[in-house]
């Protein structure tokens, strides 16, 4: 690969993500657990923002780059994504799922689902290489904010930052009820030391229907699924909101378009869209309840809650479907 082609701030950032690629596919070989990559989607985008912060400071920096110093925006953003970082490290520990031998069940259902070899294909093009590339790219508002130049912090950044953390409880207090769900669910015990915004005193009811439907999951499916893609968009907004022009020395700065910008958050959305589509799917057959669920309460956004029960309200069926999903369960039935 010619490096000297690529803009001198991605040659390490571009470097990295190759390895990346390169051992988590071969370590999903050796070991046949192909959750490689979801055990590093917890740092990982901090690691490549925290290179853009400190890029300036480097020998090898762009001197122009280097001239202009350290970007307080940028160093902003870093801050922010490593909450982000210690919030999903945090939910990903306590479910296990930095146990090397622990792999997430969709990868398992995949699996019987397709020959062997479609499997090893799909899980070099998407699960090594696509993830990782994703990986990279949400680094690059980071790198946006810091060839913008030197900008001093202004209103935009005060308001998208009060936006972020926002955004981060609601994230964690959605884990938080999900987790004691599960609990409750698999133990039957609620814990009463739970965190604040998760302290619901579950029945035996939301035991029997199978899945969460109370606290923010009220008003959307998949709530931290919501909150995980509207921190990216908040994250991507940084540059675009406090960059009063665009930089001429650099060779990135020609290419940069609000389009590029939002690369990294759309093709998250792209993500969690189809990946939540293939898990309810596996839960809709699994919960009879599920697809009552899915009327009345949207997949993502609170609004879209809003307007299926005004839809459901002039068709008449919002009492029963509330009754389903918020209900006495009919029958009892073993998890």
């Amino acid at each position: 690969m010619h490096w000297q082609h690529i803009p001198p701030a991605f040659v390490q950032p571009v470097q990295f993500c190759l390895f990346n690629i390169a051992w988590t596919w071969i370590a999903s070989l050796l070991t046949g657990n192909v959750s490689q990559v979801d055990r590093i989607w917890t740092f990982l985008p901090a690691v490549y923002t925290a290179y853009y912060a400190v890029y300036p400071l480097l020998d090898w920096a762009d001197p122009a780059i280097k001239q202009q110093g350290v970007s307080e925006r940028t160093v902003l953003m870093l801050i922010l994504q490593v909450i982000w970082m210690i919030r999903l490290t945090y939910n990903t520990w306590r479910r296990g799922l930095f146990n090397l031998k622990d792999e997430d069940y969709r990868w398992e259902i995949t699996r019987k689902k397709v020959p062997a070899w479609a499997f090893q294909i799909f899980n070099f093009s998407f699960i090594a290489v696509t993830q990782n590339i994703l990986l990279f790219i949400l680094g690059l508002p980071a790198h946006n904010a810091l060839i913008r130049g030197p900008q001093k912090l202004g209103a935009s950044d005060v308001l998208l930052t009060v936006l972020a953390l926002a955004t981060l409880a609601l994230e964690f207090t959605s884990d938080n009820q999900q987790w004691s769900y599960q609990n409750f669910k698999h133990k039957g015990v609620i814990n009463p030391n739970e965190w604040p915004g998760a302290q619901i005193q579950w029945t035996e009811d939301d035991k029997q229907r199978g899945f969460v439907t109370r606290g923010l999951w009220a008003y959307s499916r998949h709530p931290n699924c919501a909150c995980e893609q509207t921190f990216w968009y908040i994250m991507t907004f940084f540059p675009i909101l406090g960059a009063t022009h665009l930089p001429r020395h650099s060779a990135v700065a020609a290419a940069t378009t609000p389009l590029w910008s939002l690369l990294p958050a759309i093709s998250l959305s792209a993500l969690f869209i189809s990946s939540t589509i293939f898990t309810e799917s596996i839960s809709s057959p699994k919960y009879p309840e599920y697809a009552a669920y899915q009327s009345r309460v949207g997949m993502f956004w609170p609004f879209s809650t809003f307007f299926k029960r005004l839809h459901l309200t002039m068709t008449g069926e919002k009492e029963r479907l509330d009754r389903m999903v918020w209900g006495p369960v009919k029958g009892k039935r073993t998890q």
